[in-house]
């Protein structure tokens, strides 16, 4: 493996940068791509068969321009839906990022969590198998939302969010049934964890958020484990589409190479 091969992070916005910079902290000379399929963005409107269709495919374009030593789909829709089939695709590792429903069972008290993702993801049978294997005496309750990757990603690009916007997404869960008593909330979405701290202003007091990006991150560090690392990292942005909002966007998370697919 060359030292300067990168880790490529792949998502269709900016939230996988939720988990980039766990990654970071553990591992902060290497190399990285972040790819985000901004021609596709948002996936948690999509089907399931475009997704499936769409991921593999450009996870391959991604692949044979860069050469990375490993790929991380930062996408808990894309994981869900299409990790299987980019691992048979690939003839490098791949890691998934899935709903952290275990370390969130495991966090709780009142034994109610809430798994807030987008719509793909939290109707998936996968969620289902989670909450089976390792929340079994829970009761976990979903919500999908779509605004909440918009307000994200408006938030990287510089935007302020509204306290009033993130309440209306969160009633979702707590209006449920039983919904009262969730004491853990499971950020589902890469996104999400960029508006923890905004969220936990408008939740009810003593609500605990958790995701997957510090889980993701050891397990990236296992993986690469004794392998070389350049001096000086070098990271690139990469959009599948590159026109003004991308580089507004590509401007205020500071990356100075960017490129289009």
């Amino acid at each position: 493996m060359i030292e300067s091969a990168p880790i490529l992070f792949f998502d269709s916005g900016v939230g996988g940068l939720s988990v980039v910079a766990p990654t970071r902290t553990l591992l902060p000379c290497a190399p990285i791509v972040y790819a985000a399929d901004s021609a596709g963005f948002p996936y948690g409107t999509r089907s399931e068969a475009e997704i499936a269709a769409r991921v593999p495919a450009l996870l391959g374009r991604l692949v044979e321009r860069y050469r990375p030593r490993l790929v991380v789909i930062a996408c808990n829709t894309a994981s869900t839906i299409a990790l299987a089939a980019v691992r048979a695709a690939l003839d490098v590792g791949v890691v998934g990022t899935v709903p952290a429903i275990k370390p969130a069972a495991a966090m709780s008290r009142s034994r109610v969590i809430g798994v807030l993702g987008t719509a793909a993801t939290v109707r998936q049978p996968y969620v289902d198998d989670l909450a089976a294997r390792f929340a079994s005496d829970c009761t976990v309750l979903r919500y999908g939302s779509a605004a909440l990757v918009e307000i994200a990603e408006a938030k990287l690009a510089g935007d302020t969010p509204e306290p009033a916007a993130l309440s209306r997404e969160l009633d979702g869960l707590f209006t449920q049934p039983g919904g009262e008593r969730i004491d853990v909330i499971v950020n589902a979405c890469t996104h999400f964890p960029l508006l923890e701290t905004q969220m936990g202003a408008v939740a009810p007091a003593g609500v605990r958020f958790v995701d997957g990006g510090p889980g993701i991150a050891r397990r990236i560090v296992h993986l690469t484990e004794g392998q070389a690392w350049p001096a000086q990292a070098e990271d690139v942005l990469v959009f599948t589409r590159l026109g003004e909002a991308e580089r507004r966007l590509a401007a205020a998370l500071g990356f100075v190479r960017v490129e289009a697919l």
